[in-house]
């Protein structure tokens, strides 16, 4: 049986948000209150926490009813970052961006558990948003907000305009997204095999114009304490195949040993786990594909995009691609890849 703890949950800022602007659009709200799995007890009282995939479907419907393709993006813009809890707090206290952003990343799942922040150094510095046991698929419109709050909150922090030297979302879009390209400025990218905003590393020692030392500690022993109470959860085996086939089919690198590679797995590992679950997890992330969103979800992605013959990669440029096809195509390879003797023998039970 499958934990309550196993299910993201998220604090529902994004949700409310849309409620709000839908209720001011005179849209009746008990229809797609009912389709997305909530209650209106649950947007009202703001202590509530909400499942995940329920805040998703929630705000494609709501983007589908306005109708708003950047409903994530203008929901992020005039939001008070102060809603963000303690989370806004222990970033605003530190004493550089470096520090706020490594921060935001450890702390950010007290948002929102089914997304996983990681602050990472290189070249330059980079946020990557992994999903967990979530079908990112799914997502647009809450990825979309997280970045833009995040870019938001850099420049409120450090008093500068600053500009994100790439932006990379794994889902495509076929529309016109000058405004969105026109906040984000720099390269912005769609249809990626990863979801990443990156800055320049100059700005990591940026000082910023709220830094205090002494409730920056009192914050971090106070949201360490509220961290280890929180459950560790990777989510679904199915959930981690899924996310990390969908990125790579556009590009053609939808191969066993890359994907196990993505989970930190082993060939043989990836394998048994692939067993283990069953032997029609790769087939339920095909359904999932060809029956996600139905009612309202992102456009170009799974059978839709087959069917329409289109999906977008840099800049809205358009080609042709089916995701149900090839991760059909995929599945098949994994399969030739890992032949019978590695996976566990049915047994008879006499």
């Amino acid at each position: 049986m499958r934990s309550f703890h196993a299910i993201p949950t998220a604090a529902g800022g994004i949700t409310r948000l849309a409620h709000a602007r839908a209720s001011e659009a005179g849209i009746d709200l008990k229809p797609l209150l009912k389709k997305a799995g909530l209650r209106e007890q649950q947007i009202g009282d703001r202590d509530t926490r909400l499942d995940v995939r329920h805040q998703i479907r929630f705000l494609n419907l709501v983007a589908n009813a306005l109708p708003d393709e950047l409903l994530g993006f203008h929901l992020a813009q005039p939001v008070d970052l102060r809603e963000l809890g303690w989370l806004y707090y222990v970033a605003a206290s530190s004493e550089t961006l470096g520090e706020a952003l490594r921060r935001t990343a450890r702390y950010s799942s007290m948002v929102n558990e089914g997304v996983s922040v990681k602050y990472l150094e290189g070249e330059d510095i980079k946020i990557s948003f992994d999903y967990i046991g979530i079908a990112r698929h799914s997502d647009r419109h809450q990825i979309e907000f997280l970045t833009t709050v995040l870019i938001r909150l850099c420049r409120h922090l450090t008093g500068r305009r600053l500009v994100p030297i790439r932006a990379r979302f794994t889902h495509h879009r076929d529309s016109e997204f000058s405004e969105f390209a026109a906040f984000y400025g720099g390269d912005v990218e769609f249809g990626a095999t990863m979801d990443e905003v990156a800055f320049a590393m100059t700005t990591k020692h940026l000082p910023l114009v709220s830094a205090d030392p002494y409730l920056n500690e009192l914050l971090i022993a106070s949201c360490e304490e509220a961290l280890s109470r929180r459950p560790t959860n990777r989510g679904p085996f199915r959930s981690q195949v899924e996310n990390a086939i969908v990125p790579l089919l556009p590009h053609g690198k939808a191969r066993a040993a890359e994907i196990a590679r993505r989970l930190g797995l082993g060939q043989r590992t990836f394998a048994r786990r692939l067993a283990m679950e069953g032997k029609q997890r790769i087939r339920a992330c095909i359904q999932a594909l060809d029956g996600e969103n139905t009612a309202g979800g992102p456009r170009a992605t799974g059978s839709h995009a087959a069917r329409r013959g289109l999906t977008t990669n840099r800049a809205g440029a358009s080609h042709a691609c089916g995701k149900t096809v090839a991760l059909r195509r995929s599945s098949k390879v994994i399969r030739d890849t890992y032949p019978q003797r590695h996976r566990p023998r049915k047994r008879t039970i006499q």
